[in-house]
């Protein structure tokens, strides 16, 4: 009778038996409660869970679907172009975009080391296989411009393409490097990609075995066919590269010399001259670096003009590169008064100190012309300067540092535009003084004759 008005028979057995104890009846309940536990939805988070897990990542259909229709649009650019342009609306170019840059320079998705992946179909109608000159790279660099501009989001992913395919090189033949290569000139002409994918160029083994700067080769002839060496220049200045270009070299190689004979008799005279350029730059920043630490050390004059004169001659400086070196360096080491009044006095106190190693640089009349265009330059560029032009010009040619003939030269038509009507103003007395001087003297060798 309970059981038929309760649906729990074992909960009816409990109340149709007599009088029980609290602890027997807490131990059959939990009896009971163990054994008849409600359900949970545990299996059905775990089912939502599986249903919205992201799809795994399998490109294998994904490169079915490009290499039959590279194979139907064959070698026509146009029609290539055109059906990459429709493909993103239905393939998944987001997450296979490794995959679609492989297909389309290599023919196939690319194992570790540059082979191709035996496992999957391929392409006949890829970079590699095309014909080996510019104007089909050309054509090539524009089917790659287009998919780019059209799925902005594939432009990060082929930067990384690119410099996965340059560490790869040893795995390519001599044509596919030579194709990628006049590709990547031209890539790096028209924008497409930054200059820093050169980084992947400076790989060891690759430098090791001539790889890098056989590539380097027709890379960079590509680069300035398209836009010129100023294109080029700007481009690598803009990455910090512009003083790397040696690094393309074993270290036993890595000479100006090596590099300008390399690249002279590759056709490649403007590079070879840029990188040599570069080199003095970097070398005159690193003397310069030096001579400031000698000057803040307080190092004597006589030592300081020994090593510069060494390291002028070391690195094939002229006199008139080397003064103005000096005369940055001079005024680089001192942290000078914002007040206009007493800067003057503190650069004619500071400059006498170092009259010394001035005069050691300016034994030619065009040193001392280079000095007084930097002292115009300067004073123009630091306006606490511009009243103290005069007394400098003045200082250096008491110190036997500045002559007349220099001075009296500047002042008629070896000035530069910066500063110009001041400067003159400031001097006209003095050049005054300096040619009755002349005159005066003239006279009196006359009178001697």
């Amino acid at each position: 009778m309970c059981a038929n008005w309760h649906p729990f028979p074992a909960a009816c057995f409990l109340l149709d038996t007599g009088p029980m104890s609290k602890s027997l009846r807490h131990q059959t309940m939990g009896k009971y409660n163990q054994k008849q536990q409600k359900p949970t939805l545990t299996g059905q988070r775990f089912k939502t869970r599986k249903r919205d897990e992201k799809e795994r990542f399998d490109p294998t259909q994904f490169q079915e679907s490009i290499v039959q229709g590279l194979n139907q649009t064959g070698s026509d650019l146009e029609a290539v172009a055109k059906f990459l342009d429709a493909s993103g609306a239905k393939l998944d170019y987001r997450r296979y975009a490794e995959t679609l840059f492989d297909i389309l320079v290599a023919g196939g998705m690319l194992a570790p080391g540059g082979t191709l992946s035996d496992d999957l179909t391929r392409t006949e109608f890829c970079l590699f296989t095309a014909q080996e000159d510019l104007e089909t790279m050309q054509a090539y660099a524009q089917v790659f411009n287009k998919l780019i501009r059209r799925y902005k989001y594939l432009e990060k992913g082929f930067e990384e393409e690119i410099k996965k395919l340059l560490l790869f090189l040893k795995g390519f033949t001599e044509s596919e490097r030579n194709k990628l290569a006049m590709l990547t000139g031209i890539l790096l002409a028209n924008g497409n990609i930054s200059a820093s994918i050169l980084n992947s160029l400076y790989n060891e083994n690759l430098v090791k075995e001539g790889v890098s700067a056989a590539f380097a080769v027709k890379l960079f002839k590509s680069w300035i066919n398209e836009k010129d060496i100023n294109s080029v220049a700007g481009s690598l200045r803009k990455v910090g590269m512009d003083n790397r270009l040696m690094e393309l070299f074993p270290a036993n190689k890595r000479s100006c010399e090596h590099f300008s004979k390399y690249f002279t008799d590759a056709g490649l005279k403007e590079l070879s001259d840029f990188a040599r350029n570069q080199q003095s730059i970097g070398a005159r920043k690193e003397l310069q670096k030096e001579l400031q630490e000698q000057m803040a050390r307080g190092d004597p004059q006589k030592e300081i003009i020994a090593f510069t004169k060494e390291e002028m001659k070391k690195s094939n400086l002229s006199e008139q590169a080397m003064i103005n070196i000096i005369w940055t360096s001079v005024m680089s080491c001192v942290e000078w008064n914002k007040k206009e009044e007493l800067v003057t006095e503190q650069a004619i106190k500071h400059l006498k100190q170092y009259s010394l190693l001035l005069k050691a640089f300016t034994s030619q009349g065009l040193s001392e012309l280079s000095l007084l265009l930097k002292i115009q330059e300067y004073c123009y560029d630091n306006i606490h300067f511009m009243k103290a032009f005069q007394k400098i010009v003045v200082l250096l040619y008491k110190a036997d540092v500045l002559s007349e003939e220099a001075i009296l030269k500047w002042y008629t038509d070896a000035h530069v535009a910066k500063g110009k009507s001041v400067f003159l103003e400031q001097m006209k007395k003095f050049v005054e003084w300096l040619k009755n001087a002349e005159e005066e003297s003239e006279s009196e060798e006359e009178e001697t004759d």
